[in-house]
């Protein structure tokens, strides 16, 4: 009696996300539940089919012309983001500069006048460490964005940044051993 071969299998090739997916497939069908697969999956395109038949053929006009829309519509997407980068970037600057202007005629809307006629100079407060949730706001950002300024630049370029944004020109330096910020005049 000739022993009986199994056809050799057919080799398909599959896109990266479906690999999974396949063999998923293979092993229920080796397990033998090829029919209610199948019927599983001829639902499921059932539910997508729209009864629209369309013939792809790789290299054909219609999906060249499909690729070409998929790559436009990347592209605009990617100068979309950039664009709306650009544009938050130019209203965090401005936004920057009309907190420095506040900030400056706060302090600089006293009268002269008032100034002179006492010689004596006020005992200024000193600034104690902040952390960054105490930080963040006297500078104007999130706390989530100081940490990103503080990682992003050298030592000396945060506390030429955090000397910029700070209403009374205070720098703020990062101090990792005990985790604050410590005011550097």
């Amino acid at each position: 009696m000739a022993e009986q071969k199994s056809p050799p299998s057919e080799m398909i090739r599959v896109p990266v996300p479906l690999i999974g997916i396949v063999r998923q497939l293979s092993k229920l069908h080796r397990q033998g539940h090829t029919i209610a697969l199948l019927q599983a999956l001829e639902e499921l395109v059932a539910t997508f089919d729209s009864n629209i038949d369309i013939d792809a053929v790789v290299g054909s006009k219609q999906v060249l012309q499909l690729q070409e829309k998929l790559e436009e519509l990347e592209s605009y997407l990617a100068d979309r983001d950039k664009l709306v980068e650009t544009k938050l970037e130019a209203i965090t600057k401005k936004l920057e500069l009309i907190e420095r202007a506040i900030s400056s005629t706060r302090y600089n809307s006293q009268p002269k006048q008032r100034r002179q006629s006492y010689p004596y100079q006020q005992t200024q407060v000193e600034l104690q460490p902040r952390t960054n949730s105490s930080l963040a706001p006297r500078l104007g950002v999130t706390p989530q964005s100081l940490i990103a300024e503080r990682e992003n630049k050298s030592a000396k370029e945060f506390l030429s940044w955090s000397r910029n944004r700070d209403p009374m020109s205070v720098g703020w330096e990062w101090n990792p051993s005990d985790g604050l910020y410590h005011p550097q005049r």
